[in-house]
């Protein structure tokens, strides 16, 4: 089943949801690049592997029927380890994996262009988040590397490369947008609005001095992922989405969600 709007589905940007959907657009993504790309040059996906205090994980309670014994107590073990001793440590956080996008230079195995689809980790403020991505953003503009940042979230902090009050000015009001950062060019750089009613758009992604950017068309990747994710499953229209619509964007989403027969 498609998804129901024309643009990005508010209704994803939940942390129960957007995780999974940020990792297959990366892949999707990369795909789309190795089929466009020049010869020359090739994406690869890239993990940044951390600790998040700020999300400890917790057993998911309803993965177990009432018919599941409860779990066993370390304690119980220790008779059967003999002449060893218990150790008590706090619970270590899950390790957390963001995927990102790189394109390299084939000649000289070169990173050229990072290619990022925000997090709501990224946004969040803490050294594990929003720090953590902004120094990277800093490590890659004075490597020379181009950045190109898709931000597809309407909660947390504004985290791209330019400023959200020095955005405002030049492409008004939005939703979601694109940012990037051309790496010759370290003053300047290009910037796409992008409001819930519209589709996503395709952007051009930057390459070497001489070689022309190359298009990567995002709505059709996120038609894949909700698509191939079974979206329409895991979200529930008959609950307003996080964060929540202004009353004209609910309106306006309610609209569409009945003439899809998804709202009585």
């Amino acid at each position: 089943m498609p998804s129901p709007f024309p643009g990005m589905d508010p209704w994803l940007e939940s942390g129960d949801v957007f995780p999974d959907l940020h990792a297959t657009l990366i892949v999707y993504a990369r795909e789309a690049l190795n089929l466009a790309l020049p010869p020359g040059y090739y994406a690869a996906a890239a993990n940044r592997v951390w600790i998040d205090d700020e999300a400890r994980r917790e057993p998911d309670v309803s993965l177990l029927s009432r018919d599941d014994p409860p779990p066993v107590d370390d304690d119980a073990h220790e008779s059967e380890l003999e002449g060893m001793v218990a150790v008590a440590t706090e619970r270590v956080p899950d390790p957390v994996e963001e995927p990102y996008l790189e394109i390299y230079s084939h000649v000289d195995k070169r990173l050229v262009t990072a290619i990022e689809v925000l997090s709501l980790a990224n946004k969040r403020p803490g050294k594990n988040g929003r720090v953590s991505y902004q120094q990277k953003q800093g490590e890659l503009r004075a490597g020379g590397v181009h950045l190109v940042e898709i931000d597809l979230l309407r909660a947390g902090t504004h985290t791209t490369a330019v400023p959200r009050a020095q955005l405002l000015p030049h492409i008004g009001p939005f939703d979601y947008h694109v940012c990037v950062t051309v790496a010759d060019v370290p003053t300047r750089f290009f910037a796409r609005a992008i409001r819930l009613t519209d589709p996503l758009p395709t952007i051009r992604v930057p390459l070497d001095d001489g070689v022309p950017p190359v298009p990567l068309a995002l709505q059709p990747l996120l038609d894949r992922a909700y698509d191939s994710g079974r979206c329409s499953l895991a979200v529930d229209y008959a609950r307003p989405p996080e964060p929540p619509l202004s009353p004209e964007q609910r309106a306006w989403a309610e609209g569409i969600l009945r003439a899809k027969g998804l709202l009585p």
